[in-house]
């Protein structure tokens, strides 16, 4: 009997194609498409300035300037003014007055954090000319100390070495990108359920069934199984996607860099956490249409509570402790851990373990709500 109704509920969620393509395509169509559209923002390496120079001066010194700022990577020299992001004018008398400076007209608007990141590397190239002018005029006197001068690194990755607390490491697009829409698209599972559920019931499947001495446990336990086999293909199908599809689009691609049981323990027990959820709104809802509504609200509100629509790293600090009351955020963590920090079961398992102390206590609170229901035939 089990058995068949495991079967039972397999053919009709095979049935509803609708919600299939929900479960699937929609999640993998939002990987792609944020992968792509945050791929700068995720990787300051890659930003660069459209620019113009005018030099006024026009001499050999401020040739040097013109070079080095154009052999940096960050800046790409136009001839049009009117296409650049910034208009770099070196005035008269530049290199003979310490009170001339280098005017930059900012021709669009545009953020601070990218201004400063603008005006930093323009001090690279300033100063890396301006010690090579400084070296010239002391190899008269001493060729040890201009060769001192010109041992002077001014390079970021030479002069500093940059760790975070708690190892909070910044992923790519992919890697934020993938965990965040397979979380997403798990609690899904609301559509699907809510509808088998609310048609059973008003047909009054699940009374025959109850009448038939098959306990509402059973009953819980047929539905979630269906369920948590399609959540491990999506969550597989998902994770193909951002290893062989986002690298068409010159976006990186996803690496596993943890432990696959880590992945599998932790995928389990986000799927337990999102079946809870789905059938506690499934069982309470008068209607279908009223169960994927407030399961809709209520997937959009923790999903972005919990840095899928906005990664948690560029949330204020109290945001961030305010996100993790969502069991998205938790799943999400966890994913980060494997694919960022090359995490073990071990490191997963507080994440885990949470998601599925919440996911059994839903599905006790869903059992007792049902049996609630079907005692008074509603």
């Amino acid at each position: 009997m089990f058995s068949a109704m495991i079967k039972k509920e397999f053919l009709l969620v095979l049935r509803d194609r609708h919600a299939l393509l929900a479960l699937f395509v929609m999640p993998a169509i939002f990987i792609l498409i944020m992968s792509v559209a945050m791929r700068d923002q995720f990787a300051s390496d890659t930003i660069n300035f459209s620019i113009a120079i005018i030099d006024l001066e026009s001499n050999i010194n401020t040739q040097k300037l013109v070079n080095k700022i154009q052999s940096d990577d960050g800046f790409n020299l136009v001839r049009d003014e009117k296409t650049a992001q910034f208009i770099i004018t070196i005035p008269k008398d530049y290199t003979t007055s310490d009170k001339q400076k280098i005017e930059i007209l900012v021709i669009d608007s545009i953020k601070n954090d990218l201004l400063e990141i603008f005006k930093s590397k323009l001090l690279k190239s300033v100063i890396s000319v301006k010690l090579e002018g400084i070296s010239e005029k002391l190899r008269v006197i001493s060729n040890e100390a201009a060769d001192s001068i010109n041992k002077v690194s001014i390079s970021p990755n030479e002069l500093f070495e940059v760790s975070y607390d708690k190892n909070e490491d910044i992923p790519n697009s992919t890697q934020q990108s993938v965990p965040a829409w397979i979380v997403f698209g798990m609690f899904f599972v609301i559509i699907p359920m809510s509808t088998i559920y609310i048609n059973e019931r008003k047909q009054n499947t699940l009374t025959r069934l109850t009448s038939m001495n098959i306990s509402i446990l059973s009953m819980s336990i047929s539905k979630t199984i269906p369920y948590l086999v399609i959540n491990q293909i999506q969550v597989w199908i998902m994770i193909g996607v951002g290893i062989f599809i986002v690298p068409f689009f010159n976006t990186p691609a996803l690496e596993i860099n943890g432990s696959i049981l880590a992945l599998v323990a932790l995928s389990i027990a986000l799927s337990v956490s999102a079946i809870g959820l789905s059938t506690l709104i499934a069982v309470s809802a008068t209607s279908s249409e009223q169960a994927t509504t407030i399961g809709g609200i209520l997937n959009i509100l923790l999903g972005a509570i919990g840095g899928v629509m906005v990664p948690k790293f560029i949330m204020p600090e109290s945001m961030q402790n305010f996100a993790n009351i969502s069991p998205m955020s938790w799943g999400l963590d966890g994913f980060l851990e494997i694919f960022l920090k090359s995490g073990d079961i071990f490191m997963v398992a507080n994440e885990s373990l949470q998601l599925l102390l919440f996911g059994l206590i839903t599905l006790a609170i869903s059992m007792v709500i049902l049996r609630i229901r079907i005692s008074k035939g509603l």
